[in-house]
């Protein structure tokens, strides 16, 4: 069984025998910290080695942004984060003062909800760098299409309602950039986030597709009765918490229904 198989299966496997949360914090942070973000070599016994230069890199980074005075001690944790990925990518802006860029808020969002998963600084800071660049990169001709696709499965699940969100012209208007540019960072709390970028890691960013469609569903009565395409995203934007996770987990089994072995699902 390869590691893409082995990794597939373990959340398939906890989720048929009905522990779909268990311990996805820990889970997440290892699958994040794996060679598959490259953040950790395939050899486990160079791992403490690579991390100490991981964690060098990081010192020597903030040290320099702190000499230049795009950092201080009051900086808030996510900005910093920001701070040292626009410089390590060599788009560190003249001034701090500079507004930012439509891509450095999809990294703070991530920053933010990564930043509560997990705990150590330096993890977190390589994590949400690979996990950024894994969708900037792997993910970058994935990622305009899902918007299409999104509509494509809304459809097969539920017309009538796809057909009263063209008729109130709110399917151009979805909150597409929090769904799927962001992940969900900052529209579903973090434990669902969890589930969910566990699968993009994976190798699905579709996961993201399903999740959207299943938000429609699980809030169709509340959907319908809107008339304007403003008062639809404004809900969207905002969906009442407590469904998350029930949310997600419907998401997963339109995946499976959708795509079939999620081994094969991209």
């Amino acid at each position: 069984m390869t590691e893409d198989s082995q990794r597939n299966f373990r959340s398939v496997y906890y989720e048929k025998v009905g522990f779909r949360g268990v311990e996805e914090k820990k889970s997440l942070e290892i699958l994040l910290k794996d060679d598959r973000l490259g953040i950790l070599p395939p050899h486990h016994e160079s791992h403490a080695q690579v991390m100490m230069y991981r964690k060098e890199q990081y010192c020597d980074v903030l040290h320099a942004l702190k000499v230049v005075r795009f950092v201080s001690d009051v900086t808030p944790q996510v900005e910093v984060y920001l701070r040292m990925y626009q410089l390590e990518s060599g788009k560190l802006p003249r001034s701090p003062s500079f507004p930012l860029e439509p891509d450095d808020e999809v990294f703070l969002a991530i920053a933010k909800a990564m930043e509560e998963m997990v705990e150590d600084s330096v993890d977190c800071y390589w994590i949400i760098r690979c996990f950024v660049n894994q969708l900037n990169n792997k993910y970058r001709d994935s990622l305009p299409q899902l918007p299409k696709a999104f509509e494509q499965y809304l459809n097969l699940e539920d017309s009538r309602l796809l057909s009263h969100l063209k008729l109130c012209s709110a399917v151009s208007k979805l909150p597409y950039d929090v769904w799927f540019k962001k992940c969900f960072a900052g529209c579903l709390p973090e434990s669902s986030l969890q589930r969910i970028w566990d699968k993009v890691v994976s190798g699905s960013c579709k996961i993201l597709v399903f999740v959207a469609v299943e938000i429609l569903l699980t809030f169709k009565i509340k959907v319908m009765a809107l008339n304007s395409a403003e008062k639809i995203t404004k809900f969207l934007e905002n969906i009442p918490q407590d469904s998350s996770d029930a949310i997600v987990s419907k998401a997963i089994d339109l995946w499976h229904k959708h795509c079939g072995n999620p081994v094969h699902s991209a």
